[in-house]
């Protein structure tokens, strides 16, 4: 490098410094504001705020609210529309929307209104509870044909059905048979769910079950061919995670009696007609 760009180079850094020190020296010397000087003003928000109740996240027609559905925002007390909730008036909504569903489908963020809610006892509840496609069906039982009260809500069943008829020779013929399995239950004696940890059924007259439209049919011949009686299922037989009830294979193809097939008493015992 030969002396002219070396002192090319010593000059241009000799500036660079020279300049930093004077911009340095400019932002420390900056004048402070004096008394009287117009400065820009400071906005202050004084919009007075509440807490409203709104969805955290998006729920569609009849899902669960519950505590990750929901949550508190803040809102313009001025915005606050009727049927909202908020934390003043109510301040355990979310409790108290333990078990509720929607009855519309309601956006994240979107408040939650009392018109877009059903609750457990609320009319309109069980068809909002009811899957797509399938039927409420009530079933008349007693406590005896109902595991003693024991069965709740959501528990599963197997439908039986038994038929007494008198044959000819003077003696009587007894059957039983299981018409429907893994039928949900969604209410008994009107009770949508367990009170206080007793039995739902103190001497049950009414059993609600989800069924399918086909199945449904089948259930309203059969309670008037005999006597229908619920079977409570283990939780350990839900090993395939199938929620749909099953019609039995006889009901399915229409060769069970009850089903409306033919039927004929022979000897004192029923016998259905068939092809074979």
């Amino acid at each position: 490098m030969n002396r002219a760009r070396l002192l090319i180079l010593v000059v241009a850094i000799v500036a660079a410094l020279l300049a930093a020190y004077l911009a340095r020296g400019l932002l420390k010397s900056r004048p402070e504001p004096q008394v009287g000087q117009i400065t820009a003003p400071v906005v202050v928000d004084t919009t007075p705020m509440t807490e409203v109740l709104v969805a955290a996240k998006n729920l569609n027609k009849g899902e669960t609210m519950g505590d990750f559905a929901l949550e508190w925002k803040s809102w313009p007390r001025s915005a606050v529309a009727p049927g909202m909730i908020t934390r003043g008036e109510t301040p355990n909504a979310v409790k108290d929307l333990e078990g509720a569903r929607a009855r519309l489908p309601i956006y994240s963020g979107e408040p939650i209104l009392n018109s877009k809610v059903v609750k457990p006892g609320d009319r309109g509840f069980m068809s909002a509870i009811l899957p797509e496609g399938m039927r409420a069906v009530s079933v008349g039982i007693s406590d005896r044909t109902a595991a003693s009260g024991f069965i709740l809500p959501d528990d599963r069943v197997d439908v039986i059905l038994t038929r007494r008829s008198n044959a000819y020779a003077g003696g009587r013929n007894v059957n039983s048979e299981t018409v429907l399995s893994n039928v949900r239950v969604l209410a008994i004696n009107q009770t949508l769910r367990e009170e206080d940890g007793k039995p739902a059924i103190p001497d049950g007259r009414t059993a609600v079950l989800e069924l399918e439209p086909k199945q449904a049919e089948v259930m309203a011949k059969i309670e008037s061919a005999g006597e229908v009686s619920l079977a409570l299922r283990s939780l350990a037989d839900d090993t395939t995670g199938d929620q749909r009830p099953i019609l039995s294979e006889a009901y399915r193809t229409g060769r069970s009696s009850a089903a409306g097939g033919p039927l004929v008493v022979r000897y004192g015992l029923e016998r259905l007609i068939t092809n074979r």
